[in-house]
This record gives structure tokens, C-alpha cells and sequence, in this order.
């Protein structure tokens, strides 16, 4: 036998696994890491985070990945030499986290790692073509495996997507086997560059639900990056607190297929970027507003999009708590916004035991655990989630 499929047999049959989660989102803020610790699979796997971290990245790699980030006329060699470069940056991060940490190489059984997405192309953004879902992730796990001597999972989107699925949202799946209660219906809210959502009502696991909502930081952040050199983000809301909504730049902000399309659904910046906000401007001849003014109405159409999506597709008679996690939690306009219109206030995922911010690093560490040592039979029954393992396996040797 291999002897790399002996190792992976032998991790297969541990009774704990030490897995390392990796998340890079489109907010290109750094590197999630997060070092994990499971018991068993499906329904009865437990996870204990032992070290969480975001490495942040340095600002010129931030520039590379962003002049090939949802871009049609991407440099085909930037993302050619990008693929490889980004399995060996992670590397070494992962490796600054393991000497801080003082754990071993030898200690990590996996990683799993989400890879940097560069394009998300669902069907719905193109109708008329002749081509399926698609997406793309980079960050080459063979580079990342060999460097770290540790089996690598990586490009999971791609298995659900070859199932059937859009290769995202994926958070249903931790949401099913972490979050999910008998007595308490749930919504976990995740505010990323783009909103998602998991409905996990209590006891009933034949409806729960997951899908993208429409933008969540993505654009707000877009814009204050191409309007405030040196700016990543609206800082606590501060400016768009000080704004007010246009009604005629939100309803152009509304006016897309994208909103009508049935659930569930995946989108990505690739639809909603400074090019969307600049045609709606035009279409509402709104062409004199402030930043403030525009910011304050970016808030509200994230708030607006995941206030109606959630509406649309949960029984209005259910009583739920929502769970936040991403970085569009720490803006509290939006939350605001959405916390006034449920009337209830919004937690974080702090209060189910996972710190919010390591949670999508975890998801993909479950999704390696599951893909090593699950049972297919766990997630039968679910409509609209594929039921299959996802990652591909790189062996270091």
C-alpha cells in the first residue's frame, strides 16, 4: 500500500483528528486559521477550536489577488503564477501559526483549505450561454501539502457543483452538524462580501434551507476602497451613520433578475461591484450624492436583500433566533437595521461555542473531516443539498 494511503487510513479510523481550517474571503483581509479538534462524524461530531488566528495579509499581495479578483479580462499568467504562489504563502502562515502555537507539524493530522475564489459563475448570472455552474478557487494544495508535510483537502466547491449544486453556499452543511437544535429553530446569518443564510428549524430536518441573499460587505467596501485611498471598509458605520437613504438609488439598487430568481441561489461580486452601483446610479440619475449618502444606502440594500430573503423563504409563524457570523457583523448599521425589523436582538455564534469569525475556517475543517471519515448517509433525506464528500486530496509525499 501507498504509504500515503496508509497514513490517511489510519487518520480515518483516530477517534480525534487535529485538522486545520483555512478561509480566505473576498474582503482579501487575511488568512482565517484555524486548528481544530473533532470527534466523530454526521450528527454526532463534536469540534473543539484549539487556536484560532487571522494572519494578515500584506498589502501587495492584497493588490495581486484584487487585479485578478472577478475580473473577465483577468491576466491568465497572473493567475497561472498566483495558483502556485498562494499554496506556498499559505504555508508559511501556517506555519508561523504552528511555532506560536508551539504544535508540531507532526501533531496536524489535515488541512483543509478553502483556496482564494477568483470567479463565481452560478448559471442564473448567464442565462443564455451554454454552460453550467461554475467556480474558481486558487491556491495550489499540491505546493501547500509538500511544503507543510501534511495532507491537504482543497477546492471543495467543485464536488458540490459536479452534484448538482451552484458550489455554494456550503455553510449548510456545519450549520446541519454543529448548529442545528430539537428545541430552538435557528437562522444563521452570515455577513461576508456577500450575505448567506442556513434555516434550521427545530427538529425538522427535511427543511432546512441555505442560500445567498445578494451582497452583504461587498459593496460598501468596494466603495470606500475606490473613493478613500488607505481605507479598507466603513470603520463602525461612522460614515454611512451620518448619511442618509436614497430612495431612488435603492430601488435602482433592487431592480436586478438576480432578486427574483427562485431559492435557493448563490451570487458574488462578479455581479455586484462598482459597475452595478454605478448603473443604478445612472438609472436614478443620482449622480450628486455624498459618500455618506451612498454608504447609508448600501447599509440598507444589504439589510433590505437579507431582510426579504428570510421573509420569503421562513414560515412567518416560525420563532427563531439568528446567529451572525462574518465580518458584516462588526457593522452596526446593518445590524441595526435588521435587528429593528425582527425586533429581536441578533447573536453571535459566540454563544453556540464557535467564535464567529473562525466559523467558516472550521466549516472547511469539517468538510475534510467528513470527507476522510464521514458516512454519506449522514445528510440523506435534506432536499436541495447534495449529499457527497468534497475536497481533493494532496499527499505530501
Amino acid at each position: 500500500m501507498n504509504s500515503n494511503i496508509g497514513t490517511l487510513y489510519k487518520i480515518a479510523n483516530q477517534p480525534l483528528r487535529t485538522i486545520i481550517g483555512l478561509m480566505s474571503g473576498t474582503s482579501f483581509d487575511g488568512l482565517d486559521v484555524a486548528l481544530c479538534e473533532f470527534r466523530g462524524t454526521g450528527t454526532h461530531t463534536s469540534v473543539h477550536v484549539k487556536h484560532f488566528v487571522t494572519k494578515e495579509y500584506e498589502p501587495a499581495f492584497k493588490e495581486e489577488i484584487k487585479s485578478v479578483f472577478a475580473r473577465k479580462d483577468a491576466d491568465l499568467e497572473k493567475v497561472t503564477l498566483l495558483n502556485a504562489f498562494i499554496g506556498n504563502y499559505y504555508a508559511g502562515l501556517i506555519q508561523e501559526c504552528l511555532t506560536e502555537w508551539k504544535v508540531s507539524n507532526e501533531e496536524v493530522d489535515l488541512i483543509a483549505s478553502h483556496g482564494q475564489t477568483i470567479f463565481h459563475a452560478p448559471k442564473h448570472h448567464r442565462p443564455d450561454d451554454a454552460y453550467g455552474n461554475a467556480t474558481l478557487q486558487i491556491g495550489d494544495a499540491d505546493h501547500l501539502a509538500v511544503k507543510s508535510g501534511i495532507i491537504t483537502l482543497s477546492d471543495f466547491r467543485q464536488k458540490h457543483i459536479a452534484a448538482g449544486g451552484e458550489g455554494a453556499p456550503l455553510a449548510v452543511y456545519g450549520d446541519y452538524l454543529i448548529f442545528s437544535d430539537p428545541a430552538e429553530s435557528r437562522i444563521m446569518l452570515n455577513i461576508g462580501g456577500i450575505a448567506n443564510f442556513t434555516c434550521l428549524p427545530a427538529g425538522r430536518t427535511e427543511q432546512f434551507f441555505s442560500t445567498d441573499t445578494g451582497p452583504g460587505n461587498t459593496l460598501m467596501d468596494q466603495y470606500v476602497q475606490a473613493h478613500f485611498p488607505g481605507l479598507y471598509y466603513d470603520r463602525d458605520s461612522a460614515m454611512a451613520s451620518k448619511g442618509t437613504v436614497n430612495t431612488a438609488l435603492l430601488n435602482a439598487l433592487l431592480d436586478n433578475v438576480f432578486f427574483s430568481a427562485p431559492f435557493p441561489k448563490t451570487t458574488g461580486p462578479e455581479l455586484f461591484n462598482m459597475a452595478y452601483l454605478d448603473t443604478a446610479m445612472k438609472a436614478s440619475a443620482q449622480h450628486d450624492l455624498s459618500a455618506n449618502d451612498i454608504l447609508a444606502t448600501l447599509a440598507w440594500f444589504s439589510a433590505k436583500t437579507i431582510i426579504d430573503a428570510i421573509e420569503t423563504t421562513v414560515k412567518r409563524t416560525e420563532d427563531f433566533e439568528i446567529y451572525v457570523s462574518g465580518g458584516g457583523m462588526y457593522n452596526p448599521l446593518l445590524i441595526a437595521h435588521i435587528e429593528k425589523h425582527f425586533s429581536r436582538t441578533i447573536k453571535s455564534t459566540t454563544h453556540l461555542g464557535i467564535n464567529p469569525d473562525a466559523k467558516e475556517a472550521v466549516l472547511f475543517a469539517l468538510l475534510a473531516n467528513e470527507a476522510v471519515a464521514g458516512n454519506a448517509e449522514t445528510l440523506k433525506g435534506i432536499v436541495g443539498i447534495p449529499q457527497v464528500f468534497m475536497g481533493k486530496i494532496s499527499f505530501p509525499r
